[in-house]
């Protein structure tokens, strides 16, 4: 989030895949400190554009205000998430299932955006794994049973593990 204008207006980019004004969201949780997450009510929304909206927040009227929250981390709730998401949007591959040679190796944990590929960072025996979606990994994605099937090169698993 950046700051817009002097009233406290924030600037939100989103990942969701189309435009929207988070119509029906009541409030959104700012990470404050890592796994503590308060809520903030939202006052007024504005599209600018597919990726980014105008986020009024209740209690935030002043620039100095809405400077606190700049680069914080965003959430909101899961149920409210997948009804705004676009099916197209690599975000709404969270949860999925990843296989790899029909094997289940875990659920989509997060999903980052790179410029020539989408990572998806899931756990293995409690630890942390980052699979690859791109042209040489991915085989398929099957939206009903919420699968991602990957074939990943040889020792990159051994690599995390």
């Amino acid at each position: 989030m950046t700051v817009y204008g002097l009233k406290g207006e924030l600037l939100l980019k989103h990942v969701l895949g189309k435009k929207t004004s988070l119509k029906g969201l009541l409030a959104i949780f700012v990470e404050d400190n890592k796994n503590s997450f308060l809520p903030w009510f939202i006052q007024s929304t504005r599209i600018k554009s597919e990726d980014e909206l105008y986020l009024k927040l209740e209690g935030i009227d002043s620039r100095e205000a809405a400077t606190k929250l700049v680069q914080k981390t965003i959430w909101i709730p899961e149920a409210d998430f997948k009804k705004m998401v676009a099916i197209s949007a690599p975000a709404s591959y969270l949860g999925f299932s990843i296989l790899h040679e029909k094997k289940y190796l875990g659920n989509v944990l997060e999903v980052i955006e790179q410029p020539h590929q989408i990572l998806c960072r899931i756990e293995i025996n409690h630890k942390e794994v980052f699979i690859p979606l791109n042209e040489g990994t991915l085989q398929k994605i099957d939206r009903k049973k919420k699968e991602i099937h990957v074939q990943l090169p040889e020792g990159l698993l051994e690599v995390y593990l």
